[in-house]
């Protein structure tokens, strides 16, 4: 017999019965354990569907990109091979070539998509022409699904469209070439020292110098190197597209002068010079006695000339005195003495061109401006730079409005060394002629050399070292043909010597194709035509290297303090201000290619590159094959659509 426990529940007035069986059912429902079996059991299905749905849309997306990049491929080999035609439909070697060219980027088969061979009917990608001769594209394809077959999910179609045209927006390609001293050598050379070259510059300025090259030279590389660019350019770019092409040469200095508009150089600018102060002795003779009458005796007294010296620096002092018949004479043999310090000059007639007469010598050189400059205001010892608040002489926009903003015509022959920056008076020890005496050896800052030639006196090592250079005049961009280009690049004054400043360069390359800047009427759109691509390719053969006693863009730092402002590495400052420029270059859309010539890139060559834009050429074939990579991307067709 089984006992059945019964219990009384008072609900209201009423009295409930409940037995053993309804308490065990209450508590198997309060009991959950085992539930996350149950659940995971039940969830199963639809996680498996999330997971495969998940799976599967990324290979749609996957295949949806490469689709789309073949198609765009397809097209613009579509747009390049289309014979021009007053057809409607596109040609037989356009569609071949287009279909080619989809193939690579999608081969048949791809990610389980159907396969096609280049007779299937209907083939994926369909290349079309469109109303105004430009070539479009469908692409379509299945995506098999692979999880989610489980779920009935049925193959995915995808088709994408595409349009090619040729980039007929007109092309501006600037040139910033490194010509200093090692241009001379071989790319291979580690150390190289060639002997100076003088000759004639082409606008009859006077003598430069350049070294003489190497069979195999850097420079010589180089010009092969451009003439190939403009061949490849020739050959890969669309004929109705306008190119122009622009030059800057630089070392220490740019050649500027020809291209600069009216008003844009002082009127007054301060150099380390020199002027006459006063007269020294450089010895006596007497005395004389010579017995004669009072007034011939008074009229020997005097100085010849009277006033200044003779053209070999040399004046005499007569002194006399009369007595009892007889006359004492006592001649002194004079030579200039000279105040070395900054001295203010008056620049307009000689920043006209103009012949002038050096007013630094006694013999009355003539002088004429070479064209080189001094950069306007600065920020010395500045190491970071905001873009949209540069320096005058870092500004490529800013127009010549104040003598803060105008430059200061390079004048090498007034100018001069000394010991220090303070003010020096020196007589000199020269004597052919006195006073206009130029060392043969460098100047190392410690002497009075001058930084030019002295006529006839022979060269100064300044110039024939590099220490000053004044090279090729910069080419405004305009559209030249291949002789114009070689013209350029083999000119006489072509010449490789000075040593490597890349700021200097690059502020003049951005100047001259910004556009925005000072030179904006060379590069605006041609005549009812889109704006044009600009581009700088800036080429070097090695690292930033200047020196505190060349005569330069500012000046001679050693007595100048333009750009240290007196302390610190004049390396570090010079490659602040470059990456500075070529920040500046990018963030008004211009596109800048670096290439590396036997010179390893180092972080500023490779920072101052657009993305991806930066070359290493180890030797000379190397520069060609980059300047045709390059050329080929310059050329190249872009997609619309």
């Amino acid at each position: 017999m089984r006992i059945v426990k019964t219990t009384m529940v008072m609900q209201g007035s009423k009295r409930v019965e409940n037995n053993g069986a309804a308490h065990f059912l209450g508590r198997l429902r309060r009991d959950v354990r085992g539930n996350t079996l149950a659940m995971m059991a039940a969830f199963l299905i639809p996680l498996a569907a999330f997971t495969g749905s998940a799976v599967d849309v990324g290979r749609m997306y996957l295949v949806k990109i490469r689709l789309q990049q073949a198609c765009d491929a397809g097209v613009l080999a579509g747009r390049k091979f289309m014979a021009d035609s007053t057809s409607s439909t596109l040609d037989a070697n356009a569609i071949t070539q287009a279909r080619a060219f989809f193939a690579s980027n999608f081969p048949s088969g791809i990610m389980g998509t159907p396969a096609y061979t280049n007779t299937t009917n209907p083939y994926p990608f369909i290349p079309t022409k469109t109303a105004d001769n430009q070539v479009a594209g469908t692409a379509t394809t299945l995506v098999p699904m692979t999880i989610m077959t489980m779920f009935g999910a049925p193959t995915q179609p995808l088709t994408v469209t595409c349009e090619a045209r040729f980039d007929i927006a007109d092309t501006d390609i600037m040139f910033v070439l490194d010509t200093t001293g090692s241009m001379a050598c071989l790319p291979t050379d580690t150390s190289c020292s060639q002997p100076a070259q003088s000759y004639q510059r082409p606008d009859n300025s006077g003598i430069a110098f350049g070294w003489v090259e190497k069979s195999g030279s850097a420079i010589s590389g180089l010009r092969t190197a451009v003439l190939n660019f403009y061949d490849t350019m020739a050959a890969n770019i669309d004929t109705r597209t306008k190119v122009r092409y622009g030059f800057v040469t630089y070392t220490s200095t740019v050649n500027v002068g020809s291209v600069l508009p009216a008003g844009s150089l002082v009127s007054q600018a301060n150099y380390q010079s020199r002027q006459l102060n006063g007269e020294s002795v450089i010895n006596t003779v007497g005395p004389q006695y010579v017995q004669e009458g009072y007034n011939n005796c008074m009229a020997r007294a005097g100085r010849s000339p009277s006033d200044g010296f003779s053209t070999n620096g040399l004046a005499t002092r007569t002194y006399t005195n009369w007595a009892s018949g007889y006359c004492t004479i006592y001649r002194q043999n004079l030579k200039p003495n000279w105040r070395y310090s900054q001295t203010q000059r008056d620049v307009r007639a000689f920043g006209r061109g103009e012949w002038v007469t050096d007013p630094t010598k006694v013999t009355g050189a003539m002088v004429k401006w070479q064209g080189c400059i001094e950069e306007r205001s600065t920020n010395a010892g500045a190491t970071s730079f905001d873009t949209d608040n540069l320096p005058p002489d870092l500004d490529p926009d800013l127009r010549p409005t104040t003598e803060d903003t105008r430059w200061v015509p390079l004048w090498p022959d007034v100018t001069y060394y000394r010991p220090g920056p303070y003010p020096v008076d020196y007589s000199g020890s020269g004597t052919n002629p006195y006073g206009d005496f130029a060392l043969y050896s460098q100047s190392g800052g410690t002497n009075y050399t001058n930084v030019s030639p002295d006529a006839g006196t022979g060269w100064s090592r300044n110039l024939d070292s590099g220490f000053h250079t004044c090279g090729k005049p910069v080419q405004l961009l305009k559209e030249m043909s291949r002789a114009d280009v070689s013209n350029y690049v083999n000119a006489t004054d072509f010449r490789a010597i000075g040593g490597t400043y890349h700021d200097v360069g690059m502020i003049w390359g951005l100047r001259l194709i910004s556009p925005t800047g000072l030179f904006a009427s060379y590069t605006a759109a041609h005549p009812g035509r889109q704006s044009p691509n600009r581009y700088i390719v800036f080429m070097t053969d090695g690292e930033m290297a200047p020196d505190d006693r060349v005569y330069g863009m500012y000046g001679i730092e050693r007595l100048d303090d333009r750009i240290s402002g007196g302390s610190g590495d004049l390396k570090n400052y010079h490659n602040k201000r470059f990456v500075a420029v070529c920040s500046a270059a990018k963030e008004r859309g211009i596109t800048v290619f670096v290439v590396g010539f036997g010179q390893t890139l180092n972080n500023e060559l490779t920072a101052c590159a657009s993305q991806g834009q930066a070359y290493y050429a180890r030797d000379n074939a190397a520069l060609t094959a980059a300047f045709q990579s390059i050329a080929k991307q310059v050329a190249l067709l872009r997609i619309s659509k």
